[in-house]
């Protein structure tokens, strides 16, 4: 406090430390006496001839003062300048007093851009947030707790590794909101109703996440509604950023950007990748009126049926071909399991056609490029006509008991049972009789 009152005194009174008041001796002194003085400082001493005289340039003496833009290296170099300058000025003269007025002025203006906790550690947890120090000083990012821009070159601020939160670092032990990345870790699901609103009231009139009073008048905080929660919340919580709401693309179908909070769009942003949406539970007539959900439902089967020849066969596994689907791991996983990313990529038409090249590519190394998984085909035991059977082919039919394969026409035509599974009923039969005719014997 007392500095920045001799900073305010010393701004309001522009004045040079030199030029003191006279004293009551200087006063009763006549004016003869202030002549040779006067005139000493008019005549400076002389230099030697080998010296040139010095010349203070304008350039260095204003460098960071007179603009409003500057940095501290800057403001060092001028320093060093001014120094260097007061140093090779005469003593006791005019322009010496006002080059060290100047640095005083420079020493004032780094001291004001001094960061105070600039010799913070790296790393910061606190509400289950890992802050992490930013290196980056060009890139201009918004404090999410302050709603102010970080100025990277003057300012430290900290991102958290697992939502990406960033503030400046004055601002930290300001946070009251968790890191969204535990609750996704922890429970991983979605609000599948449709901005589920209950009103400020059941709010008390106060934002959801700081508890700062709002109201739908804007006085004294304007309420904004976050459409995933459909609670209300303050303009420093609630930014007016657009995402899609996966309530409203499981039941409508509705991909649309709507406004959510800061603490939302960053929630979704994590969950975005994450398989948690059992469609056919949730909402089992979208396949009916969505025949791309219909489409990639069946080759996602296709790839689990595919998924036993590779685990089995030594060349895929060395070509790493399920790894084609690293990005969507579900897929070789089960049928069953959608994220919002998935039925984003529908939407746009791009998961068809990547999901198609996949699945052409893994029935290429099954049927013609590989002997050892040509050798695993199936040979239709109805009509014993035809080429090797998959149980992949798109006009094949699958026994559900014993995984048999057959001509999808021949299966259904034939009112019969599975050859396979006959065979394998006698065979039970055959064991289970045998011990029996010993113990008549």
């Amino acid at each position: 406090m007392e500095y920045d009152e001799k900073l305010a005194r010393f701004r309001q009174a522009h004045l040079n430390p030199f030029n003191k008041q006279p004293g009551p001796r200087q006063h009763e002194q006549g004016s003869g006496e202030e002549a040779p003085d006067v005139a000493s400082e008019e005549a400076p001493p002389e230099l030697p001839p080998e010296e040139p005289e010095f010349r203070c340039t304008e350039r260095v003496m204003d460098l960071g003062l007179s603009e409003d833009h500057f940095s501290r290296p800057v403001l060092q170099q001028a320093i060093e300048e001014c120094k260097q300058v007061i140093l090779e000025l005469p003593e006791q003269s005019e322009k010496q007093k006002d080059a060290v007025v100047r640095l005083i002025h420079l020493r004032l203006k780094l001291q004001e851009l001094k960061d105070p906790n600039e010799d913070e550690p790296n790393i910061r947890v606190l509400l289950e947030h890992r802050f992490y120090k930013e290196k980056s000083k060009s890139v201009k990012q918004t404090c999410d707790k302050c709603n102010t821009l970080i100025w990277g070159l003057i300012q430290t601020w900290y991102t958290c590794t697992g939502c990406y939160y960033r503030c400046h670092s004055k601002c930290l032990n300001l946070i009251s909101k968790p890191c969204v990345s535990s609750k996704v870790s922890h429970q991983a699901e979605y609000e599948l109703s449709i901005c589920p609103e209950t009103g400020l009231d059941s709010q008390d009139y106060r934002c959801a996440e700081c508890r700062a009073p709002i109201s739908l008048r804007g006085v004294p905080s304007e309420a904004r509604q976050c459409d995933y929660t459909g609670q209300y919340y303050c303009s420093h919580c609630h930014w007016n950023d657009l995402a899609v709401i996966p309530a409203r693309v499981v039941h409508n179908w509705d991909f649309e950007p709507r406004k959510v909070s800061r603490c939302s769009m960053r929630y979704l942003a994590l969950m975005v990748s994450r398989p948690v949406l059992r469609l056919r539970e949730i909402n089992p007539l979208l396949f009916t009126y969505v025949e791309e959900l219909v489409e990639i439902r069946k080759l996602r089967q296709d790839i689990l049926l595919m998924k036993p020849y590779f685990i089995t066969c030594k060349e895929a596994m060395e070509a790493r071909l399920l790894l084609q689907l690293q990005d969507r791991q579900h897929f070789v996983e089960n049928d069953e399991m959608y994220s919002i990313q998935d039925l984003l990529d529908v939407h746009a038409g791009r998961l068809g056609c990547s999901l198609t090249e996949t699945h052409t590519l893994f029935a290429k190394h099954i049927k013609l490029d590989c002997e050892r998984c040509q050798a695993k085909g199936f040979v239709c035991e109805l009509c014993r006509e035809g080429d090797v059977l998959f149980p992949f082919d798109s006009h094949t039919s699958v026994c559900t008991d014993c995984s048999a394969v057959f001509h999808r026409d021949c299966y259904y035509d034939n009112s019969t049972t599975c050859p396979k599974c006959a065979r394998l009923s006698l065979r039970k039969q055959s064991l289970f009789q045998e011990p029996g005719s010993d113990m008549d014997a």
